[in-house]
């Protein structure tokens, strides 16, 4: 059997693998923004959620919670992340302690997110109470600093890999250190790569629910300072499910959540493509 028709089976199966997974895409997002996008206004952007399930309510103290909990996640993961990539990939071999960070971090991102929360729980809100506050954005931010570390740390190095080696080398020929070096050719070149690590973590923050179930509080107030208990947007998703079976205000939400991931991910691509052209000059 010539080559050509051998390999139309597999990549017949590989095109039909990569549109079913964006005709899944589509019909979830299409499902979804269907039922909510009716229900956006900007009474519903601007007001608080009611109490008992009041209807006709919005969602503003909750859209503050989700912002509030994963700036924390970032801002405690993303230098963690950066300076781990950098560490190994650029001040290490490949030896047995490189080995076991990364072993680390493999399992970190596979440990179910229920057993994440749980820890959150027991150490930022029972244990560390008089720092965190309890049941607050802090706790809960911090816990899910926990989920994005792994993700972003990984795609963080593979971007440092992807720099060619000669810019190190003409880097340091020219008289820099190697600091001096990472900084202003690695770093800049690498940077969509972070960056894109980042975004993917920040995604897996916006979207959990389970580890922010033990950890937020559930307050559904406007908060006034990290160390109050919130209601992020998936909580409260959750919770008008599961006590008032308010389906329309979920709906709503759930579109809010989506744009909001879609609009974070089409602008920070769209920045990248441009910084990218204007690192290569183009």
């Amino acid at each position: 059997m010539p080559a050509k028709r051998r390999e139309i089976v597999p990549m017949a199966l590989l095109w039909g693998a990569g549109i079913s997974t964006i005709v899944i895409l589509i019909v979830i997002l299409a499902y979804i923004l269907a039922k909510g996008l009716p229900l956006i206004s900007w009474h519903f952007l601007t007001t608080n959620p009611g109490v008992r399930g009041q209807t006709g309510a919005g969602i503003y103290s909750t859209i503050v919670a989700t912002v509030a909990v994963t700036g924390v996640a970032l801002l405690v993961a993303a230098p963690l992340s950066v300076g781990g990539a950098i560490y190994l990939n650029e001040y290490t071999r490949e030896n047995l302690l490189r080995k076991v960070i990364r072993q680390a971090a493999e399992v970190l991102a596979g440990i179910p997110s229920i057993i994440i929360g749980l820890f959150g729980f027991l150490f930022f809100v029972i244990y560390l109470l008089p720092y965190t506050g309890g049941w607050s954005v802090l706790s809960a931010g911090l816990t899910l600093a926990f989920m994005v570390l792994p993700i972003s740390l990984r795609i963080s190095e593979e971007a440092l890999k992807a720099v060619p080696g000669e810019l190190r080398e003409g880097s340091l020929g020219l008289g820099a250190t190697k600091w001096q070096s990472i900084t202003t050719v690695v770093l800049p070149t690498a940077l969509p790569g972070i960056i894109t690590g980042l975004i993917l973590g920040m995604g897996r923050a916006i979207g959990e629910t389970a580890a922010i179930l033990l950890t937020a509080g559930g307050a559904l107030g406007v908060i006034q300072s990290l160390r109050d208990p919130a209601c992020p947007m998936t909580l409260y998703i959750y919770n008008i499910l599961t006590e008032y079976n308010d389906t329309s205000a979920a709906y709503g939400t759930a579109a809010v959540l989506i744009i909001a991931i879609l609009a974070i991910t089409f602008i920070t691509d769209w920045l990248m493509n441009s910084y990218t052209k204007k690192l290569q000059g183009l």
